[in-house]
């Protein structure tokens, strides 16, 4: 039987990158998905690619993750169509329309932080404390949460998604405490991925890209699917059902040194 047999998972920003990445390797290891993803298109996408692939049941749910009563939606909606949830996957991440990109700190507008603050702490609050009941109830629960190498290192340029994602980690670290007694495991990971976006970046800078990966340890980005999906699969897991309240950089040592992702 494979590891997530039974299970049901929800996947936020599961319509490309990192998100369908593990979405699909949550498939690929037998659980029910619910690909939660702001564009209709790209979700069903995945959504049609994990059934032809894996065979799983799977749904496409349309969801604005900065919107409170959506995110609430979404959880009732893969318990109604599923009949239960054990894991949830917190990745989406959209920048706020129009604001520039790589601004420094004396640059940044409160709607940066109001906008980086909802998408990257207040949606994960919403929606683990949608699914706390379900797992609480089970006895069972696995909440991943996708934060990012900019917080751990102080990237320059993006501190209001730095200051997101470092308030995740902590949110994730405490529930962790607060609910192993409920035998659910909350964990992080940062990942270092080849996708989309890096795509777009790699073409548009080349020679900044190839510095950079000069820096990492493996020298190379990692995929989505294999490299990020694994990990993400392992922690979804009964392997990991002691291991709560930790951050795993998969990033192919990229941490180790602080690799300056931006000079």
């Amino acid at each position: 039987m494979k590891k997530l047999a039974h299970r049901v998972a929800i996947v936020t920003g599961a319509g490309a990158g990192i998100g369908k990445g593990i979405a699909r390797r949550l498939a690929a290891e037998g659980a029910s998905i619910l690909v939660a993803e702001l564009n209709t298109e790209s979700g069903q996408a995945v959504a049609e690619g994990i059934k032809r692939d894996f065979a799983v049941p799977v749904i496409a749910h349309a969801v604005d993750m900065c919107d409170k009563t959506q995110v609430q939606a979404m959880v009732e909606t893969a318990v109604n169509t599923f009949g239960s949830i054990d894991i949830l996957v917190n990745n989406a991440w959209a920048s706020r329309r129009g604001a520039p990109p790589f601004t420094p700190v004396e640059g940044k507008t409160d709607e940066d932080f109001e906008h980086a603050f909802k998408m990257g702490h207040m949606a994960a609050f919403w929606a683990m404390q949608a699914v706390f009941p379900y797992m609480r109830d089970k006895r069972w629960g696995r909440i991943i949460n996708i934060a990012s190498l900019n917080g751990v290192n102080a990237h320059p340029y993006t501190v209001d998604y730095n200051v997101a994602k470092e308030a995740l980690r902590s949110l994730t670290r405490t529930a962790a405490r607060e609910w192993a007694t409920h035998q659910i495991c909350c964990n992080i990971i940062c990942p270092a991925a080849r996708t989309e976006a890096y795509d777009k970046f790699a073409a548009a800078q080349p020679d900044n890209a190839a510095e950079l990966l000069k820096l990492n340890p493996m020298g190379r980005m990692g995929d989505p699917e294999t490299d990020i999906g694994g990990v993400a699969a392992f922690l979804a897991s009964d392997d990991a059902r002691y291991l709560t309240g930790n951050t795993l950089f998969a990033d192919g040592g990229s941490h180790i040194n602080g690799v300056p992702w931006m000079a």
